[in-house]
């Protein structure tokens, strides 16, 4: 976590610096200190993945449940990402509607697992 605070520290900076300069600079500074940061983040991710297997291997889960939260944990960091980009460059109302479609595929690609929850009550109150 510490290298990854010091490289959004120094992308501020340089972003800050540049600003003064050609303010179309820093918003190529930001975008890239952004996809560092999400480079170095994928290793979080590996570690995520790893533990729902190792869960996994407790207890029985669907395979596919574990597609559809790696798809959500996308989808989530997607849109979180390119709304934080859109109200940095002063684009809230994008942001906003980002942010809504986002949560609405989320709850889309949910919908399977909300499936199987229902239908695991159901088989429970109906014995």
């Amino acid at each position: 976590m510490l290298q990854i605070a010091l490289v959004g520290i120094s992308v501020i900076l340089l972003a800050i610096i540049f600003k003064n300069y050609k303010s179309e600079y820093s918003i190529y500074i930001s975008l890239a200190g952004c996809i560092l940061i999400f480079y170095l983040g994928l290793s979080k991710l590996e570690l995520i993945i790893s533990t729902i297997k190792k869960i996994q291997t407790y207890i029985n889960l669907n395979e596919s449940y574990l597609g559809i939260l790696i798809k959500i944990i996308g989808i989530t960091y997607i849109a979180e990402f390119t709304a934080d980009l859109c109200k940095d460059f002063g684009h809230t109302a994008v942001a906003n509607q980002i942010e809504l479609v986002g949560k609405l595929t989320i709850l889309a690609t949910g919908m399977p697992i909300l499936l199987a929850l229902l239908d695991t009550i159901n088989k429970f109150l109906t014995t």
